[in-house]
This record gives structure tokens, sequence and C-alpha cells, in this order.
């Protein structure tokens, strides 16, 4: 499908648009060009919206690539497959392409894969991707709609699109008469069909955001009043309470083994690099991004790129170098 927004090569974002539409006709140039500089345009493509707060199990993946196995398929393959299962149970095998982690995170991935790894992480994905359709569906159907006229609100944070041309957003359908339901962000959070991934400084997408985004760095030692506010102190609650009755990935006898994040990092031989913030705490430091799994809730992670460290550095907080 084509893409408005997209990537031709890695660091490197462009867009594609046509000129305004209304009722799906064009629009004269005395309609579209409002002054000198600026114009207004449609979206020539489809949009890549990557839902904030949340990581669900890969359904599929770019394979590491190992000259023991030139048959394996080439780029993106299902998780499911063989060659999936043979890489999560010993990443770290000579061949493949060098990862360079620190001991402790080593040894910590070496506690989840295994044999049963990629069949884990396979098996999990299903129900994730289906769940989603689920709601889509659910909600055309309650909205007696088809769709053709089916409608999303999307709602932004700080960051609307993230490296690869996504938009970064809460996703609901659309609705303007009150109560709404809630996005499928939290729905699918409540539900266990997703890890949370929160990612600083989009955590609260129904705040008004204004100012620099210097502005919203949190106050050292004030991480534990950021945790429980807004959508954050929502996702979080709604994790909590899925993990101990077992829902879904959480499930007691079977839970997620190797999260969507540290098989992406597995997979892309790229050590992790974003600093992580202790919801659980008043902690006054960042902990380095190899050190994330020292919090053992995936609720209590606030990942922050490094990018945004010198602005935690200069509001006070203790941030190791990478």
């Amino acid at each position: 499908m084509a893409k408005a927004i997209e990537q031709p090569v890695p660091g490197i974002t462009v867009g594609h648009g046509l000129l305004a539409r209304s009722g799906g006709a064009v629009q004269p140039l005395d309609k579209v060009v409002h002054d000198g500089d600026t114009i207004n345009i449609a979206a020539d493509g489809n949009f890549g919206v990557r839902m904030l707060g949340v990581d669900a199990p890969e359904v599929s993946f770019e394979l590491p690539r190992h000259p023991d196995f030139p048959d394996d398929p080439k780029g993106f393959a299902k998780i499911g497959h063989p060659a999936w299962t043979r890489f999560l149970t010993d990443p770290f095998a000579a061949g493949y392409p060098e990862l360079t982690l620190r001991a402790a995170l080593r040894d910590h991935m070496l506690t989840k894969v295994g044999p049963e790894a990629g069949p884990n992480h396979a098996h999990h994905a299903a129900p994730a991707t289906q769940a989603l359709k689920d709601m889509i569906q659910g909600d055309i159907a309650e909205q007696g709609l088809t769709g053709e006229t089916f409608k999303l609100r999307l709602a932004f944070a700080h960051e609307i699109l993230d490296r690869y041309g996504r938009l970064l957003c809460y996703v609901n359908r659309e609705q303007r008469q009150r109560p709404r339901p809630d996005p499928y962000n939290e729905r699918l959070l409540a539900a266990g069909h997703v890890v949370p991934y929160f990612i600083w400084p989009n955590v609260d997408p129904f705040v008004r955001q204004e100012g620099r985004v210097a502005d919203a760095v949190p106050a050292p030692g004030s991480a534990h009043a950021v945790a429980e506010a807004g959508a954050l102190g929502r996702a979080r609650q709604a994790v909590r309470k899925a993990r101990q009755e077992g829902l879904g990935l959480w499930n007691h006898a079977g839970p997620l083994a190797v999260l969507p994040f540290e098989l992406r990092f597995l997979a892309q031989r790229r050590a992790p690099d974003r600093y992580v913030m202790d919801l659980s705490d008043d902690a006054r430091e960042l902990l380095h991004p190899q050190s994330y799994f020292r919090i053992p809730h995936p609720e209590d992670r606030l990942f922050v790129n490094a990018e945004h460290a010198p602005l935690f550095r200069e509001k006070g907080w203790s941030v190791p170098p990478l």
C-alpha cells in the first residue's frame, strides 16, 4: 500500500500530497493557496500509525542472517518460522552479526530465550492482532457504519511522528457524544494483549501540549507523581490488573517470554539505547538503557530517548554515560 509518509532511506522522512479535496473533488487554487507560505493538501497514500504506550508481540520481523543457513528467509519472516525458533534458542550463537551487551543484560536475556521462545512469541502475537481487528469491527457494527463510513479519532502528544514516519497517537473511534469508549491503546492493555511501552514525552495525549519539550521534564524525585497522573496512570493500573489476573500475554501458565522490544534489539543486533525512569519510586537518576530489567514490571518503566537525556541532566537528574 502506498504511504503518505515514508522513509525512502534511513533517517530521511518524506511525505506525498495532493491538492486539497472537498467531497472528493479537487479544490480550485484560490481555495488551496491560503497565502504565500501556506497551502492546503490531501494525503496521497495511507498513514502508518504507531499506537502510543503499547508494544505488541511481533507477527514478523527481519530475520538476522547466518552463514550456515543460506536458505533462511531474507528480510521479514513470520515469527513462527523455524528459523526464528533457531535464532531465539540462542541469539548469541557464533555466526550471527555481533551484538555487544553488558554482561548483566546478556545474562538476563539468556534466562528468557530458548527453544520455546519463538513459538511462545508467535502464540501471543496472533491473539493481539485479532483483538485489535475485533475491536475495530465491533465499533463499526455498534455505530451502524461500514468500512467506508467508519472514522478514527487520533490524539497526539508532544511528538507527531516516529523515526519511521508513522503517526504517534492514541487511537479511538470517532464519536462526538460523551462518554467515549476507551482508546484502543487502553483497551488492549486492559485485556493483556500488549505490553506497556511508555516513551517520554509522549505519555499523555489528552492534556494541552504547551511550551518546549524541555518544559515537560519532571523534577528529580517526582517520578511517582508523574506515574499516577492522567492517561499514564490509567494505563499502569490496567496493566497491573491484567497481570494479576493472568490475562492474555500475562497468562500464568505461559506468559510472553521475550518482550517485543527485546526481540527487536536481538534481531537488529543493536543494544538498547533508551534510558529508563523507574516510575515505582522517587529516584533522582535515569537508569542506563541496558539496565531496564532492573525495574521488574514493564508498567514501571518510562523510556527516555538518548537525545532527550541532556534535558534531564540540565534539570538535575543523574544520567549515566552511554
